[in-house]
Parts: C-alpha cells; sequence; structure tokens
C-alpha cells in the first residue's frame, strides 16, 4: 500500500512539474529566439538606410563595405537583393537556404523572420528580412541570415537546468512522500501487526494511539477501547464458568454424601437401581463440572511456551494408562525409538492431548481390542499417534467432534462430558500445533498431534504431567479434529 500511495504522489508531482516546466521551456526558447531576431531586424534596418545608392545602379557604396565587415566580425551572412530577387551586394558567407518566404514578405513592403522558435533539434538558421524603400516605393530588401547554433545551446542548456531541478524536485517529492506515506499508514501497520498478535492469543496487545492522522489515531483509540472491552467480556465469561464450576462443586459433594446415606435405608430393589443410577449421574456431573474448570484454565493459558521430551510424556501416559486398559482386555503399547523427540508447547498440551485421545481409544475399543500409541519426528515437528480398533467415526461426525459437549449419537451412554478433545484441541492450537483424525485400514481410528520443534539446540524441561493415575473420565468421548492451520 505504501507503494501505491507513493507512486500516485509521484505521479501527481510529475504531472505538475510537467505542467509548469513545459510553458516554460516554449517560453525560454521563444525568448531567446526573439533577443537574436531583434538583434538582427535592428541590423538589416541599419543596413537599408545604407543599401539606396545601391539599388539605383550606383555601385555597391558604403553597404558593399558594411556587410563585409559584419560578416567578418559575426560570422554572419548578409545581402541586398532588388525587386526581382536579383543579389546586389553579399557578404562572404552569404546563402540563399530557406530565404524564399521571408524575401517574399520583405518585397510587400514588411518585416518577416523565421522560424518563430529555435528548437534543440532544428536544424536550420534564423532569417531576417527587412524592405528597402524610397518614397513609399520598395526598392528591394536586405537578407540577414543567422546560424542557430548557439541559440540551440542555449535553449538546450535551459531546458537541461530545468530538467536537472524537475529530478531534484521529484527526488525531494519521493523521499517527502516515502515519509508522508510512513506517516499515514504507520497506525495502519501496527493495526495489522495488533490484530494477528490479538489473534495468536495476546489479548493484552495494543496499538498506540498517538501516531498518524488524526483520523486513524481515533480508529487506534476506538481499536484498543474495543479490544478491552472483548477481552474483559472474554476475561469474565471464562471467571464466571471457572467459578460457577468451583463452587457448584461443594454443594454437589454434600448432595451425593446424602444420596449416599440414602442407601442402607432402602429395601426395595428398584429403590437401590435408582439409588445407584442417582450416585452415577452425580459422579458424571462431577466430571462435567472438572471439565468446564479445565476448558476455563486451558483457554485463559497466556500460550507460555515450554521445550518437553513428548517421547518421554507418552511413555509416562502410556505407562499410567495400563491399567486401565488391562482391566478392560485391551492391549495398549507404545511404539517409539529410545531418542528423545523434543517439542515446543503450552504446558501439559502434550499430556492432557494424549489422556484424551488414549482414553477414547481404549473406551471405544473394546475387550479384545488394540490401541498403539507412536511418536515419530515429520514435517518440521514432533508426531503423535494413537490408533485403535474400535468402530471408528463418519466423516460428518468428525467435522463435530470438539465440539463442546457434543457426543455421537451411539456414544450417548458411554461415560464422558463431551470436553475432553476440546481442551486438547485448545492446548494444541496454543502450541501452533495441529489435531488431525483420520479412519483406520480396516477398522478403527487413527488421532494424530503434531507438535513444532523448537527452533534452537533444546535443553529438555522437566516432564509435564503426572506419570500415575489417567486424566478424569471426562476427556473419553469427543473424538474431532481441531481446525488444521
Amino acid at each position: 500500500m505504501r507503494r501505491r500511495l507513493v507512486i500516485s504522489y509521484l505521479l501527481l508531482m510529475v504531472l505538475v512539474l510537467i505542467a509548469l516546466e513545459s510553458p516554460l521551456a516554449v517560453t525560454l526558447a521563444s525568448r531567446e529566439t526573439e533577443r537574436v531576431r531583434a538583434d538582427r531586424l535592428a541590423d538589416a534596418t541599419r543596413f537599408a538606410s545604407l543599401a539606396g545608392p545601391a539599388l539605383r545602379g550606383g555601385g555597391p557604396g558604403p553597404i558593399g563595405a558594411e556587410l563585409r565587415s559584419y560578416d567578418e566580425l559575426y560570422g554572419i551572412g548578409a545581402a541586398v537583393v532588388d525587386r526581382d530577387r536579383d543579389i546586389v551586394v553579399d557578404s562572404a558567407s552569404w546563402q540563399s537556404t530557406g530565404t524564399a518566404m521571408v524575401l517574399d514578405v520583405a518585397l510587400s513592403g514588411q518585416q518577416a523572420s523565421a522560424p518563430e522558435s529555435v528548437w534543440p533539434w532544428s536544424a536550420g538558421p534564423v532569417v531576417v528580412a527587412v524592405p528597402i524603400n524610397d518614397g513609399g516605393e520598395v526598392l528591394g530588401a536586405v537578407v540577414i541570415v543567422t546560424p542557430a547554433d548557439e541559440i540551440r545551446r542555449a535553449v538546450g542548456t535551459w531546458w537541461l537546468l530545468l530538467t536537472l531541478a524537475g529530478l531534484l524536485v521529484v527526488l525531494a517529492c519521493v523521499l517527502t512522500a516515502f515519509w508522508l506515506a510512513g506517516w499515514v499508514l504507520r497506525p495502519v501497520t501496527e493495526l495489522d501487526a495488533v490484530t494477528h498478535e490479538i489473534a495468536e492469543g495476546d489479548r493484552g496487545a495494543r496499538v498506540q494511539h498517538r501516531l498518524g492522522p488524526p483520523e486513524l489515531r481515533r480508529l487506534a483509540a476506538s481499536f484498543n477501547h474495543m479490544a478491552d472491552v472483548v477481552s474483559d467480556v472474554m476475561d469474565r465469561q471464562r471467571a464466571f464458568v471457572a467459578h460457577a464450576s468451583h463452587q457448584l462443586r461443594n454443594p454437589l459433594t454434600a448432595l451425593r454424601l446424602r444420596v449416599e446415606e440414602l442407601g442402607p435405608s432402602l429395601t426395595d430393589e428398584d429403590g437401590r437401581s435408582e439409588h445407584r443410577l442417582a450416585l452415577e449421574e452425580t459422579d458424571r456431573l462431577a466430571l462435567v463440572l472438572d471439565a468446564l474448570l479445565t476448558l476455563a484454565r486451558a483457554e485463559r493459558e497466556e500460550n507460555e511456551r515450554v521445550t518437553v521430551d513428548a517421547a518421554a510424556v507418552a511413555a509416562s501416559r502410556v505407562s499410567a494408562w495400563a491399567p486401565l486398559a488391562r482391566h478392560r482386555s485391551v492391549s495398549l503399547r507404545l511404539a517409539t525409538s529410545d531418542a528423545p523427540a523434543y517439542a515446543r508447547t503450552v504446558p501439559t498440551a502434550v499430556d492432557q492431548a494424549l489422556d484424551a485421545l488414549i482414553d477414547n481409544a481404549v473406551k471405544f475399543s473394546g475387550a479384545g481390542g488394540a490401541v498403539t500409541v507412536t511418536v515419530t519426528r515429520r514435517d518440521g515437528g514432533v508426531v503423535l499417534e494413537v490408533r485403535d480398533t474400535g468402530p471408528g467415526m463418519t466423516e460428518s461426525q468428525l467435522g463435530q467432534a470438539t465440539e463442546r459437549f457434543w457426543r455421537a449419537p451411539d456414544a450417548q451412554n458411554v461415560d464422558g462430558a463431551g470436553l475432553g478433545l476440546t481442551i486438547a484441541a485448545v492446548l494444541v492450537d496454543a502450541s501452533d500445533g495441529r489435531l488431525t483424525m483420520w479412519p483406520a485400514t480396516p477398522r478403527g481410528l487413527v488421532a494424530g498431534l503434531w507438535f513444532p520443534e523448537p527452533s534452537p539446540e533444546p535443553e529438555p524441561a522437566p516432564e509435564t504431567g503426572p506419570a500415575g493415575e489417567p486424566a478424569d473420565e471426562d476427556t473419553a468421548v469427543d473424538r474431532r479434529p481441531a481446525p488444521t492451520r
């Protein structure tokens, strides 16, 4: 945009210079030509006053000596012609080229000259002719032919000076245009940069509102106010979710205790069954509250980056989920080399994402199923894949899997809150990574995580995430890939 502004300013300045300098160049050429023409007409008029005797047949007289001296002194040819265009007296350098039209006008009784103006590319001389009168009768004419080389050099010099002055003005205009365009566009450039920073997660980024024209200053101030309002609304919303989830835990715990204490007093089989279902619902509600609190914390993360060994984290999570997999008769194994695989992520991103994927894979593979976790380095980053042998998901289901509280139609009765993959997607996206899922062959599902590698030679940070108990079971249901970048 700056280039377009500079080009528009420069084009306008060039047009103004052309409009101003073109008439001035024409005027300078006309002035130089007129100066020489006036001198030659004065000389020709003086010669005409001395040419009478020569035209009356009295010999050259004084006009001949005057023309010779004039030619010797200035190198300008002149001649006296009669009414029949015959040369009566001429100088040594006299040439009749280009004198016909001027001579016709002079023999009609008027002074004449040609051309009107001498241009740098003109080739002909300057010709002037003055009639010789005697008692109102035209006896002949004095014609002077002046070489135009000096005039062309003078006009060319003036035009060169005008061109240099124009170039200096254009250079000054270019510098001024760059400065002016920078001054005008600096707030726009900064606004664009801050917009990208906010989109990347830095909600504290703001635009300097004291740069550029007043209109853009007001725009920057309005943008900052809008960003403050949006940030405040988001903080309030997330704080509300976190506070509500936290505050509901106490009454929910008290409710569960009261419901649990009712168990011994129930003797009817149907009553005990309803009592068990009530306890299960309170446990499920507790999982939902825990998931909401985790999601609020994940979305509030300020995108701090740490370097983790993804291979070590994967081994830790597979070890943590192994008891549950054995309890459900599912084979859970890790396929990776012993070499470290460093990734740059936000804290706990690898841990929680693997927890959600492994929990889903173990839960939906069923008895006799197999879950394989692999860690490789590919595409400039670290790739972690969780492959299961469950029923898989359709394309439409994959497109909805990370929506909050979404549950597959055939998984409505499976434990979980529908927030596990939503939390994982938030953390992966905050790490500039990707979460993708696709059908496995011949059956099942493959969930892939990609995290960028650190740019410098990494120093491994302490392994994040506990190696003990698996994550809450609310991470077990949602299975949609995060939007790829």
